[in-house]
């Protein structure tokens, strides 16, 4: 007979499959019996908190999104999350412009002194560059991986990751030092998506990871606004806002996008 709380026993299972959800779940339909002794071993590794899916912690919106994570690692403010309507996702390419940066930089600096949370991948180009903007304007920078929330990919951005652990919130479903595959990386977009009220693509080539993120942003009814680029050029932005994204130029756009009246009032 087991000894720990229902809880403990979704992190036992976390830790043991490293995050994978299928196996966690085909786990907890098979009822497997925890072995505490591995399980006091795998716990002494890991240097996170955490929060399981029947914790009353856990975000709401990411119970309604698809594969709900059983087990959410964290270092930071976990309370950043308690409301949506106040968190924006911006997203987009690794292999960013300098517009593409100046915009991200521009546009989150302003949401963030607006009291919205940004939300991104920790990858190079669009994703760091957003979260960059909301540490230095003092806003709140949420960062989501897509491997163990103790490993930071790439590595040049452990600077970024090491200050929104303490300035700001960074999760992961995947525990330790997990290493990414190419699976955790598309899945970690749908949780860029069920945590905003909508997203914004600063960048994306026309066959962009990006656009996955996107995709969930889309099935969950959500808002999708893109700032726009040279005719010229193969953008994914501008065929997005040509099937109806939103044409989002400055940090007020994105107000309007979301129904924030503060849009109307300021935008030039």
């Amino acid at each position: 007979m087991s000894f720990l709380k229902p809880n403990q026993i979704l992190h036992y299972l976390a830790l043991k499959y490293e995050g994978n959800w299928d196996k966690i779940a085909q786990a907890v339909q098979d009822k497997e019996k925890p072995d505490e002794e591995l399980y006091q071993k795998l716990a002494s590794t890991s240097q996170s908190k955490y929060v399981t899916l029947i914790d009353p912690e856990y975000p709401l919106s990411l119970k309604q999104t698809y594969k709900p994570p059983i087990v959410l690692f964290y270092h930071g403010d976990l309370s950043l999350l308690d409301d949506s309507s106040k968190c924006i996702s911006y997203v987009g390419s690794r292999n960013s412009t300098p517009y593409g940066n100046e915009m991200a930089k521009n546009i989150c600096s302003r949401l963030s002194k607006y009291g919205y949370s940004i939300i991104s991948g920790l990858a190079r180009g669009i994703d760091v560059a957003a979260l960059e903007a909301a540490l230095e304007s003092k806003g709140r920078a949420v960062a989501v991986l897509g491997n163990g929330i103790d490993y930071c990919y790439p590595s040049e951005n452990t600077p970024v990751y090491e200050r929104i652990k303490k300035e700001g919130l960074v999760i992961s479903e995947y525990p330790s030092m997990t290493k990414p595959t190419h699976e955790t990386f598309p899945l970690r977009n749908r949780i860029v998506a069920a945590l905003s009220k909508a997203v914004v693509v600063g960048e994306a080539a026309k066959r962009s990871g990006t656009l996955i993120t996107v995709n969930y942003a889309l099935n969950s009814n959500k808002d999708v606004g893109c700032v726009p680029f040279k005719a010229t050029e193969e953008s994914a932005c501008n065929t997005l806002i040509k099937e109806g994204a939103f044409l989002i130029e400055s940090a007020e756009d994105v107000l309007l996008m979301v129904g924030d009246k503060r849009g109307e009032l300021e935008k030039p």
